[in-house]
């Protein structure tokens, strides 16, 4: 997965837990929980949708990183291109 499918699967998941959140106007590194006032279960449901679009676990000690657009696309990356073939 490259960086620019990654930010889409990021987006794609914000608007799933949020409808309507507009995801064009946060910044990179804006933490979006804040910025679309996303509460811890509208966050573990966005981590869910990234697992399963992705076929990613995210574990608890990874959701930190989570909490950005640039974070989560960082991450997600990085997962895909070591995952093993």
């Amino acid at each position: 997965m490259n960086r620019d499918e990654a930010l889409d699967v990021v987006r794609d998941a914000i608007e799933q837990v949020i409808p309507g959140a507009d995801v064009g106007t946060l910044r990179p590194n804006s933490t979006f929980r804040d910025a679309l006032e996303m509460d811890s279960l509208d966050f573990l449901s966005f981590i869910e949708i990234l697992g399963a679009r992705t076929g990613i676990r995210i574990d608890d000690e990874d959701t930190p990183r989570m909490t950005t657009l640039d974070g989560c696309t960082q991450y997600l990356v990085e997962r895909t291109q070591s995952a093993p073939l």
